[in-house]
């Protein structure tokens, strides 16, 4: 079924789960609950959006049922976390590619798809600010890597300030996108406040390397190195004081305490998902601390 006219900013979200239908069926679900929750505000009383979003609701539905023993859809926790790493790890990738004057179409979707879960985390709550952040340097990235490769142009590696650069149609123009998803991206991308903001102050840690289910359908261009050589991880020093940690005497935890600690594991086990040590050891730490000491 075709999405309407009026609800075409949800349409590259809806084909984003449509690609990750059999490959990661979580990030399927939370595209569509997006889709579906944006699409009631762009328009549910026109009789062919109101048709639409109302297949749109079965189709979730459905996949509820059929999913009720997958942790990441049964608990909002997990898929939060689910999502947020998938999403980080997607837009690391593309980075580093980006760093290394790596530049394909492939790293141009990781960098596009990654700002489109990030929205995607808004069906949990508020995006944090580095989020919000990560999400607007991705979309941008993709756009301008896009325009300097169409125009055979070299794009300018890592973060740079942008001079009166907005985030417009130019991604689909002359069917540019095709080798992304066949759509054109929404025009109703705002522009970016004030003509000029200035990237250099995210963080993006080096040798992050991509999720094992990044898209790969389209190669990079003949001569570009294959594999990119990951730079060494570093495992943080675990904290002495946790390794034989214990309750402290008079610690009272509340609820907020307990979700936040279960928060952490959570976190933590996602992390391991993608082997990623780091922030598991992290985020673990976290939990022990909050856990014995009340505080994070």
């Amino acid at each position: 079924m075709a999405v309407p006219p009026q609800l075409k900013a949800i349409q590259h979200h809806l084909r984003t789960a449509q690609e990750h239908e059999k490959r990661d069926p979580a990030v399927a679900y939370y595209c569509r609950l997006y889709a579906m929750q944006t699409g009631m505000k762009l328009d549910s009383k026109t009789p062919e959006c109101r048709k639409f979003l109302v297949k749109l609701m079965d189709q979730l539905e459905t996949m509820k049922k059929e999913l009720h023993d997958h942790e990441s859809i049964s608990q909002e926790i997990v898929g939060n976390a689910h999502i947020e790493n998938y999403a980080l790890k997607m837009f690391l990738y593309a980075d580093n590619e980006d760093r290394a004057g790596r530049f394909h179409k492939n790293m141009i979707k990781s960098f596009y798809t990654a700002s489109l879960l990030l929205d995607v985390l808004s069906v949990f709550g508020e995006l944090s600010e580095e989020n919000i952040q990560h999400r607007k340097y991705a979309r941008w990235k993709a756009t301008y890597i896009h325009n300097c490769l169409k125009n055979g142009e070299t794009p300018q590696s890592g973060p740079i300030g942008l001079e009166g650069e907005g985030y417009d149609d130019e991604f689909g123009a002359e069917g540019g996108a095709s080798s992304l998803d066949q759509q054109p991206v929404p025009s109703s991308e705002p522009s970016v406040p004030g003509g000029h903001t200035n990237f250099n102050n995210i963080q993006i840690p080096p040798g992050a390397h991509a999720p094992a289910n990044t898209p790969a359908e389209v190669p990079p261009p003949a001569g570009d190195p294959i594999k990119p050589v990951p730079a060494p991880r570093t495992t943080p020093v675990v904290d002495p004081s946790l390794l034989n940690a214990s309750q402290q005497g008079g610690i009272q935890l509340t609820a907020e305490d307990f979700t936040r600690a279960q928060k952490y594991c959570k976190y933590a086990g996602s992390a391991l998902q993608y082997e990623d040590v780091s922030t598991a050891i992290q985020n673990l730490q976290k939990a022990l601390k909050l856990l014995t000491t009340g505080k994070e």
